[in-house]
């Protein structure tokens, strides 16, 4: 039995570069001190209908934006209630694809998967050719855009314009890694449903899911017998169309800090913000190319989670932990049993620019003797 471990607050201070939660402004973790007010006052329409217009803004989206309490985790199962009657094609290709996967069959639909070794990318092309031959309807077809345990960036535009061919299928995406620090355009390439996390690319604190939802995926909620309650898209969108909030407590402090960091969000834009994740992604790939290898499949790198083939075989739990002692800096080893000692991890999103990240790999350089 776990034995409780009393919090001190006396820990030192780290910077992270693991693949989230990543690093937040302090202005903007002050934000969250504000006084207590209550949900159904209207500072709260001031303040939900701020952050989920500006988030509407920034990602140039004409879809409807939910911003629920809780992880983007919880958008599979919602997404899944929501649209999915029967059958479900989810493509693998890592951890998150595949626990994707078993969330469907969790909640009892019938799912066929697609598989491919980790560290490969889904290819759109898979999809068609399967779609095309099977006499199975699929409601729905899942895919991760950031496969972070593998640091694999799919094609989620291109197989995007593949379902969009098939009219009764649903288009969702995991974007919990990537949002906020790799462009998409959500409208044209018939994405119904893409979600994410505060937590990673948009450098917020933990605890709010973000998801935008077409108006297809919405009627599509609208004319079946069950849905989810806490995510269902009717229900909260409903809500905030009546109400201008949430449709139960949110965490205000949390949303406090989300209105700040959506504002300098604004001000860097969706494409600035891309073109600083993309050199730090560019960065961090020359540098392991240098030193190691890349885990992913050449031209599907993440853009906001760089997986690194540990090639010299370094002690990866060793050198995580030295650095962590000596520099303050954390990164992360590769995810599980299968990749632990096999890759390492580093999260380039959020607020790190180039400089902050070569202080990182300067550090792995001196600790790992390379």
């Amino acid at each position: 039995m776990t034995e409780k471990r009393e919090y001190t607050n006396d820990y030192p201070e780290k910077t992270l570069y693991i693949p989230g939660p990543t690093e937040v402004c302090e202005d903007v973790i002050e934000e969250m001190a504000q006084p207590m007010f209550g949900h159904r006052m209207d500072r709260m329409t001031d303040l939900y209908t701020t952050i989920v217009e500006d988030t509407k803004e920034f990602l140039g989206t004409d879809n409807e934006v939910m911003i629920l309490t809780g992880s983007g985790t919880e958008f599979w199962e919602a997404s899944t209630l929501n649209l999915v009657d029967e059958n479900i094609l989810v493509p693998t290709c890592g951890s998150f694809s595949e626990r994707h996967a078993n969330v469907a069959e969790r909640l009892g639909k019938n799912v066929d998967r697609l598989e491919y070794e980790w560290g490969e990318a889904i290819k759109p092309e898979d999809i068609r050719e399967h779609l095309e031959a099977t006499d199975k309807h699929y409601d729905v077809v899942a895919t991760v855009m950031n496969e972070s345990s593998t640091g694999v960036r799919n094609p989620i535009e291109e197989i995007g314009d593949v379902t969009a061919e098939y009219p009764d299928t649903y288009f969702v995406v995991d974007a919990v890694s990537a949002l906020g620090g790799d462009y998409v355009d959500i409208d044209a390439h018939g994405i119904d449903v893409i979600f994410a996390s505060t937590q990673k690319a948009f450098a917020m604190p933990p605890g709010l899911a973000v998801c935008i939802v077409s108006d297809e995926a919405y009627e599509r909620e609208v004319g079946k017998e069950s849905a989810s309650w806490y995510g269902g898209f009717q229900r909260a969108l409903d809500y905030y169309d009546r109400k201008g909030q949430t449709h139960s407590t949110p965490a205000i402090p949390i949303m406090l800090a989300y209105r700040k960091q959506m504002k300098y969000m604004l001000e860097e834009g969706h494409e600035g913000r891309n073109a600083r994740h993309r050199e730090m992604a560019e960065y961090t790939r020359e540098w392991a190319d240098e030193h190691f290898g890349m885990f992913p499949e050449k031209g599907y790198e993440s853009q906001t989670v760089a997986c690194i083939e540990n090639t010299q075989g370094i002690d990866v739990a060793g050198t995580i932990e030295q650095v962590s002692e000596e520099y303050d800096m954390v990164f992360s080893n590769g995810y599980g049993s299968q990749l632990g000692e096999e890759t390492f991890r580093i999260g380039h999103m959020g607020e790190h620019d180039v400089e902050s990240i070569r202080a990182l790999t300067d550090a792995i350089e001196d600790v790992a003797g390379l």
